[in-house]
């Protein structure tokens, strides 16, 4: 068994082109010796994002903190503390703080290929 305290993780920014105001963390992934899922966890400051992307799988998401929106192809969503994403296989998505105040950390949950 493994067990980690999100506030021990180290945070860095990732390299991600399309990406603005964003760290990453990941508290479970390879290093750690997950068999199949990584867990990243994401932290966007007011007025930032992910890049508008799509990947050739699922993945699942969890709003641990604050709100925002995700971006679609066809769609927008509101999100805040407490929601659930499925974000299908090969479908366009994008998360945007667009609060004026307060991080929108979000829980992704990937295969650990991925990471």
């Amino acid at each position: 068994m493994y067990v980690t305290d999100l506030d021990k993780v180290k945070k860095f920014v990732p390299e991600m082109a399309g990406a603005e105001k964003l760290a990453k963390q990941i508290p479970i992934g390879r290093a750690e010796g997950t068999p199949n899922f990584s867990f990243r966890v994401f932290t966007i400051e007011p007025g930032g994002h992910t890049p508008y992307h799509s990947h050739p799988f699922e993945h699942v998401n969890y709003v641990i903190q604050g709100r925002g929106t995700l971006v679609g192809k066809d769609a927008q969503q509101p999100l805040r503390k407490g929601d659930f994403v499925l974000v299908e296989p090969d479908e366009m998505h994008q998360y945007r703080n667009t609060a004026a105040r307060g991080n929108l950390v979000v829980i992704c949950a990937v295969p650990k290929d991925y990471e």
